[in-house]
């Protein structure tokens, strides 16, 4: 386990007439330094390689990092699981009066977490209600990820003649379902029976002997790698279907003998740039691949694994709660806001939250925006110096993590010319924009950079 800190460093820079709110949690005009928890899950990245760990450091929770231990998340927050707390040692919670409505993160994903689904609020409660120790609390959790880096994510149902197509082209993934489910595949038209398809053919899939499915795997990866070592270059096979046979292959190379690896079979693979974006609605499958993300979400910790995972599998929930809709996300870049281009804002449909990117250049200055709501923000690239209507000067290197009270004077960024690169944050709160989202949950049929439509493919238009 990660050791942190239970004294911190301040984070404040500024004159004595400022200095006393660091103890006084009751004046609410001034923004506050908040300390995030760390958590070091096996598919972090290790070491100084982690942003998280470095993020960690910067912010004082903890006093060095392990180039052993995995660190996977960054909670800034009030969830219960992980709260962040104030100079004083007191809980951030403590000072707003009620927990906020979101939970925001950083991730440093180094193999891929496992597939999933997140609740929607009724199951949410009747899970909580049902086994409070495996689902601990009756919250839904919507949630979207910002790309720091290039990041590999699985989202969302392929198309079901996609998933006919793969189910005809490898003999071993088809071994895993029964002919039954197998048969609605090839006999569904209407969007109804092809959701009843997927259903049948994903549940099969889930509810095979463990014993078929491990055998299986192996002779798909025999034969995998054998037409990789023979064909290389195979330009005949079209590049969706290469691209899903290489995933296949990296995903069995970090679960041995786990049948999710066979995952990209049944969903979409896709590949989003920094400052890309995208949606999971509850009840959505999903697996994070590789990469280092923003992610907020509602204030929850409800997680319905079925593979890929050594932690607790929860098959009969995940096959029952997807809604079987195909196509992955739509991939959102954000929009201007505030009537400045430097402030990018990322909003789902949903009333939890909503994230701005904030980006001040060398030479410039950028006052953020007035919130009628109290806000959350990590700093996640660059360095620069801060003022306010109170003189607030404070310290913003990557990984300093901020509170800002409602209706607290705005804050004015500012880097001097002779930087080498952007101040940029990253600032939650809860949706002011819900009437016109910027990024939405999508059911459509998306192409993404590294993945082919087989209408493309096909000459379709």
């Amino acid at each position: 386990m990660i050791s942190q800190r239970i004294m911190r460093n301040s984070s404040i820079i500024t004159s004595p007439s400022v200095s006393s709110f660091v103890s006084d949690t009751d004046d609410k005009k001034y923004v506050l330094p908040i300390y995030p928890a760390v958590m070091d899950y096996a598919w972090g990245i290790r070491g100084l390689d982690s942003r998280v760990a470095r993020y960690a450091l910067e912010s004082g929770v903890i006093d060095e990092v392990d180039p052993d231990a995995p660190y996977a998340e960054l909670w800034i927050g009030t969830h219960s699981k992980g709260p962040s707390t104030l100079s004083n040692g007191k809980t951030l919670k403590s000072l707003v009066g009620k927990p906020l409505p979101f939970l925001f993160k950083v991730l440093s994903c180094g193999k891929t977490l496992s597939i999933q689904a997140h609740p929607d609020k009724s199951l949410a409660e009747k899970l909580h209600a049902e086994n409070p120790s495996k689902y601990g609390d009756p919250n839904h959790k919507p949630e979207m990820a910002i790309a720091l880096t290039p990041f590999e994510a699985m989202c969302g149902f392929r198309r079901i003649e996609e998933i006919a197509q793969l189910i005809k082209k490898h003999p071993e993934f088809s071994a895993c379902i029964s002919d039954e489910a197998k048969l609605t595949v090839f006999l569904s038209r209407d969007k109804q029976s092809q959701k009843d398809a997927l259903q049948a053919v994903f549940a099969s899939f889930m509810n095979c002997p463990a014993e078929t499915s491990r055998e299986q795997l192996k002779l798909l990866l025999k034969r995998l790698y054998k037409m990789q070592e023979l064909n290389p270059h195979d330009h005949d096979e079209p590049p969706w279907e290469r691209k899903c046979a290489r995933a296949v292959l990296r995903l069995a190379q970090q679960f041995p003998d786990d049948a999710g690896a066979m995952a990209p079979f049944f969903l979409n693979y896709l590949l989003i740039a920094p400052g890309e974006s995208f949606f999971m609605a509850p009840n959505e499958p999903h697996a994070y691949v590789a990469g280092e993300i923003i992610e907020c979400m509602a204030c929850s910790d409800n997680v319905v694994r079925a593979g890929l995972t050594p932690k607790f599998k929860d098959v009969p929930n995940l096959v029952g709660m997807l809604t079987y809709s195909t196509g992955g996300p739509s991939i959102d870049a954000g929009t201007p806001t505030y009537g400045d281009k430097r402030i990018m804002r990322y909003t789902p449909p949903v009333p939890e939250f909503e994230v701005m990117v904030i980006t001040c250049n060398p030479g410039e200055t950028l006052t953020m925006p007035r919130l009628a709501v109290p806000a959350i923000f990590i700093v996640i690239e660059g360095s620069g110096s801060t003022d306010s209507e109170e003189g607030q000067r404070l310290v913003m290197r990557p990984g300093r993590t901020y509170y800002i009270p409602a209706d607290a004077s705005p804050l004015t960024l500012a880097v001097n010319k002779i930087k080498r690169g952007p101040l940029r944050i990253a600032l939650a709160h809860e949706n002011l924009h819900e009437k016109t989202p910027t990024v939405v949950s999508s059911t459509g049929t998306h192409s993404y950079k590294n993945e082919f439509s087989i209408d493309k493919l096909a000459g379709k238009k």
